[in-house]
């Protein structure tokens, strides 16, 4: 049902954890399935120097996190609006349909984290 990538991703969250001197720092909910995503992001000389997350939630909202956090490394804040959830998609080699609200998840708390940082 899941990918490869998908399950790596759950069984081995990379960046999982807290930020505790973030320069941003939200929490996002799926009100229709209840999965919640809390993300840090430290960004240092406009680059994100460091991103974690902590989710409560399926399968795929923890990897589309984890995958998150990964690609807003090194980004500029210009660089990270170009992520999409069709992109985290990819970079799991697909969600099934059913799971596509995690990978929406997952932009919804970056686009958090972009507001707050400005």
């Amino acid at each position: 049902m899941y990918s490869e990538k998908v399950l790596d991703h759950f069984h081995h969250p990379r960046n999982a954890g807290e930020i505790n001197e973030s320069t941003a720092a939200i929490e996002a909910t799926n009100p229709v399935c209840g999965d919640l995503l809390k993300l840090w992001a430290l960004v240092r000389e406009g680059r994100v120097a460091d991103a974690s997350f902590k989710v409560e939630g399926c399968i795929p909202a923890v990897a589309c996190a984890s995958l998150l956090t990964e690609m807003m490394k090194g980004r500029t804040l210009p660089e990270l609006r170009l992520i999409t959830a069709e992109q985290i998609e990819a970079g799991l080699d697909g969600l099934p349909s059913a799971s596509k609200h995690a990978s929406a998840l997952a932009i919804g708390g970056l686009q958090q984290v972009l507001h707050q940082l400005g």
